[in-house]
This record gives structure tokens, sequence and C-alpha cells, in this order.
């Protein structure tokens, strides 16, 4: 992507996320910790070590969310000259994930004896080498970390197109969407838990939670008017970076005041994202300049209003089959999100849509999902 579209984006720099959260889980006790690995441009033992080593560290609260890399610009700093084909990257994730659960398998629950009298640390026969050969993947193990608390961290995935969805299906627990309305909705959740039963699975082993700006008021006028006050903040020159970088080509030199052309350039990148645009800009005759303004602030779900309004809507949503829960996201911080926290929670836990107490302490617990089987090894 040129500089120039680039240049007042946020998303130039960013931690390493497993820095960052194992520094969190020293000063946290109850928040799960959900990093991203990529199944394109990682290797899947240092996946599956980094993820069991911050699952130990964090009494049992890491996450995976498993993504393909979207971004064909990503490939060139892996020493690659080309961006894995769409498809291509989907068989691999596929495979990668059955690779780092094997390994998280590798030894069995109780494998560990530490036997002060006779020196054994474990015991070899609740040992599993995995040796696995496939199409993409060779991986011998195995894994030198104990299995992990919650036996595997929890399972994250976020892709909506045709091959995301099936990978959702077979591999996650917690599926991040962004769908614009709750009829959208409901059809991506019936679509999904649908492809989770055919897969053999029960449909309450996977949530899916929509991301969703909250912006709570006095009153669904006084939300509203923080809304805009923040979009107008934006400023072109970012907002068309963030239209750019969701298309996956750059569209700053074209007339911000013409329509979004047809016949833009293809890309190997993010297709769900993409085409959301789109179809956006189609849907409402946008122009470039106005599609810019809404990816400059925020283009996807949002509730806003009194702390009443916004738990009914959700309510609604949970209702009906829309949605598990809900990614929330805030206007800005730390305010924001106090106003959720203070004001929200309290109206959610008084309809019974929230918890009032933890009852468990791994992050599987918090989200009513079952401790997996050793796939090699039978329960002690």
């Amino acid at each position: 992507m040129p500089i120039e579209a680039l240049k007042r984006s946020h998303t130039v720099t960013s931690f390493e996320p497993f820095t960052l959260l194992s520094a969190l889980s020293a000063v946290t006790e109850k928040i799960g910790l959900a990093a991203t690995a990529s199944t394109t441009y990682d290797a899947p033992y240092h996946v599956a070590r980094r993820f069991a080593s911050l699952d130990h560290l964090s009494g049992g609260r890491a996450a995976w969310n498993i993504v393909t890399t979207g971004n064909p610009e990503s490939s060139k700093n892996f020493g690659f000259d080309e961006h894995m084909a769409h498809s291509d990257r989907y068989k691999r994730a596929r495979e990668f994930y059955d690779v780092v659960t094997g390994l998280w398998d590798s030894f069995a629950d109780d494998a560990f004896t530490r036997d002060v009298e006779t020196g054994q640390y474990f015991d070899p026969e609740k040992l599993h080498v995995l040796d696995h050969s496939g199409d993409e993947l060779k991986v011998r193990g195995p894994l030198n970390i104990a299995r992990p608390p919650q036996g595997w961290p929890v399972i994250v995935q976020a892709g909506q197109s045709e091959p995301g969805r099936q990978l959702a299906a077979e591999t996650a627990e917690v599926v991040f969407c962004s769908p614009k309305d709750i009829e959208g909705a409901k059809a991506l959740y019936a679509d999904i838990k649908g492809r989770v039963e055919k897969a053999g699975r029960k449909r309450e082993h996977l949530k899916i939670l929509p991301a969703a700006l909250i912006i709570v008021g006095e009153s669904k006028q006084d939300a509203q008017e923080k809304r805009l006050k923040l979009d107008s903040l934006v400023h072109y020159d970012s907002a068309i970076s963030s239209l750019s970088i969701a298309l996956g080509v750059d569209v700053s030199h074209l007339d911000p005041d013409g329509p979004l052309p047809e016949d833009l350039p293809e890309t190997n990148g993010s297709k769900t994202g993409r085409e959301g645009v789109e179809q956006l800009a189609k849907r409402e005759g946008l122009t470039i300049r106005q599609l810019a303004q809404r990816y400059g602030g925020y283009s996807g779900l949002a509730f806003l209003g009194s702390p009443s309004e916004i738990a009914e809507e959700m309510e609604t949503w949970l209702r009906e089959d829309a949605s598990d829960g809900f990614t929330c996201t805030f206007p800005f911080l730390p305010q924001g999100l106090e106003e959720v926290t203070d004001k929200l929670i309290p109206e959610l836990q008084r309809r019974g849509l929230f918890r009032k107490d933890y009852t468990g302490s791994t992050l599987r617990e918090h989200f009513g999902l079952p401790r997996p089987d050793n796939q090699f090894f039978a329960k002690p």
C-alpha cells in the first residue's frame, strides 16, 4: 500500500501479542488473553509452544485467534514474493490446526509424576510423538511443554468467506464476525451453527460474537450526537487510508466525489472485507468520499442509546438467534469503557443477561465450553 494511503493510519504499528499478553497475565486474574497467530506465515510448533506457555502462565486463560493473513503485502516480510492463494491458505490452516492441537496433546494430563523418591520426572508411556507428514506440513513432535491447563487454549476464528465459515464450523469455539444488521446476523448464525452440527459437533460448543460499537448516552439522541462529533474528527487522508486497506487496493488517487469503480484491480487479500465495501457502496449509492468517511470512523454494527435501550436491543439479538454475545468496541478510552461497565453492565445483569460473578477460573469455563479430551490418551 503506498505510503500516502498509510501515513495517517494507526494500523502500521502494533505490539507483538504474546509479549503484551504475558505482561497482562501477571496483573489480571479473570480476563481471557486472545492472540492472533497466522497459519500462513508461522510454524505450528512455534504456535503450539507459545500458546501452551501463555495458558500455563495465565492459569488457563489463553485463546488462539486463527488467521490466514489477508494482507497480500505480508508475504514480502517472510521471504515470499507472492501471497498464497485464498483457497490454499485455508487448506493449510486446516492442517495447521490439526498439527497444533496434536502437539498440545503430546503428553497425557497425568504424565508428569515428578517422583522425588525415584527421581522420575514423567512417565514415558504417556508421551505421544505426533510424527505428522501432510500435504502442507511436516512436524515430528512432541511438544516440550506439559498439556495446557485448558487442554487446548480456546480456538477463535473470524473468517466469513465460504472456506472461512467451514473452517470455523470444524475447528472454532468462538467466532468473531461483523454483520451489519440483525437479519444478516441471523443468516450467518444459522449457517455456521448448521455447519457445526454437520461436522458432528454440538451447536453450543461454538459461540458467535458479532463486533459492536457501544456508545452509551442519556438517550439515543445523546449517544448519536457523541458519534457524530467523533466522526467529524476523522481526517480525509486517514479515512481514505482505511478504505484502501479494506479494499486491498489504493484508491487515494481516485475522484473522491465519484463512485467506487466496478473494475478495481483484483487482490489476494481478504475477500469478505472487500465484498462488504462494494456491497455498501452499491446498496447506498455512496461516493468514495462517503465510503471513506464510513470506514475512517466505524462502519459496522453499533448500539447507541441509554443503557436500557442498548440492553433491550442486545436482548433481541440473543433471543432471536442472531448472536451468543458480542465483541464490544468503544468510541474512546477509558470513558467509553467505563460507561459500559458502570451503566450498561448493571442493566444487563438486571435482565439476567450478564454474569454477576465468575463460576470458574479458565476462559473455557467463562464461555461454558468443555475441556477437550486428549486425542491420544484416555482420561486418567
